[in-house]
């Protein structure tokens, strides 16, 4: 007679690699959409440049680590980290610094450290956090929400660093709201003086464009949770954290903090709540250090933004707290079945 005999586990849930970031990129598209109509097609040429660049960058890697090349590239994890990437970079990024970012995400954070598993941190958020302080110029370069410039226009300044006839980088090109908001509260203005001259930049709930961006990111992310994809612990976390500092110091003066609603549906928050600190593997693991984590995000995102150097600081917060996780975990360890005190 013969018997079959296997190991654990017996019970397999039918998720993947695979399927768990191929429906993450799925989720993304209503965001996507919702930058494309607002910021041009700035974000899908970014996406253009910097998937074949991530494909091809761990192709080398694994080659040279000499492992297989095709398992890795079809669990779609580096076409993941390059669309967060390419989401969050500038709708007038040239091309190369779609490129150099992307490969150092992938070798640099990603490869050199083992490759998807042993990542300590974020490689999106390593290779955003790189091209901010080392091209600062090229990471501000953002459409306004009102922008009339067509998909060839952007292509041929992604390529080539051309603009159309008669237009300068600075004339098409503006500051985005929470970088005017930053700027402006530190020249002595209040809020309502802020918003009030620039009117243009504002919506109802965040930044003009931004806050539907923000919309269609909570829609993706309220997928994923619905699917039990991610669970609800870390974007809770770091959305009522960020809501109760800004809260807490709007209440405290008005005039100089910005409401909690312009910081939940401005910059990155929704994109990075959902889709990024989520990150299963350089993000905490148990149920408890989930919620730590998230609010620690919330509340190192909510202190650079107000007093560090930067505007959104979501991608530092990020890191910050990769770097936390081991502890967070190690401390939140849940109670063993049948453990007894002494």
């Amino acid at each position: 007679m013969n018997i079959s005999i296997s190991s654990s586990p017996f019970l397999n849930s039918g998720n993947s690699v695979s399927r768990i970031m191929l429906l993450v990129l799925l989720a993304l598209i209503p965001g996507i959409l919702a930058h494309i109509y607002f910021f041009g097609w700035g974000v899908l040429i970014n996406m253009a440049i910097a998937i074949p660049s991530a494909l091809a960058s761990e192709a080398l890697m694994l080659h040279l680590r000499q492992r297989p090349i095709k398992p890795f590239l079809s669990d779609y994890s580096a076409i993941l980290t390059a669309a967060l990437l390419a989401i969050a970079l500038p709708s007038l990024a040239p091309w190369w610094l779609v490129f150099v970012g992307t490969t150092f995400a992938i070798v640099i954070a990603k490869q050199l450290y083992g490759g998807l598993g042993y990542n300590p941190f974020n490689p999106a958020m390593v290779g955003y956090a790189m091209l901010l302080i080392a091209f600062p110029r090229e990471m501000t370069t953002w459409l306004p929400a009102t922008h009339d410039m067509a998909f060839m226009d952007s292509l041929r300044y992604s390529l080539f660093e051309v603009l159309p006839s008669g237009h300068n980088l600075d004339s098409i090109s503006m500051a985005t709201p929470m970088d005017v908001v930053k700027t402006r509260l530190g020249l002595n203005m209040t809020i309502h003086e802020i918003s009030a001259q620039f009117q243009n930049l504002f919506g109802m709930l965040g930044g003009r464009g931004w806050e539907w961006v923000n919309l269609m990111f909570l829609l993706g992310g309220l997928l994923l949770i619905f699917i039990r994809v991610i669970s609800w612990h870390i974007p809770v976390a770091v959305i009522g954290s960020l809501f109760f500092c800004a809260l807490v110091f709007q209440l405290a003066d008005v005039d100089a903090h910005a409401s909690p609603l312009f910081h939940l549906f401005s910059g990155a928050t929704m994109l990075g709540a959902f889709f990024i600190a989520t990150d299963p593997i350089s993000a905490a693991t148990t149920l408890r250090g989930r919620l730590y984590y998230g609010a620690g995000i919330g509340i190192l995102t909510y202190i650079i933004r107000t007093w560090g150097g930067y505007p959104d600081g979501f991608a530092f917060a990020v890191l910050l707290m990769n770097m936390a996780v081991p502890t967070i975990d190690y401390y939140t360890q849940p109670r063993v079945f049948g453990h007894q005190d002494d």
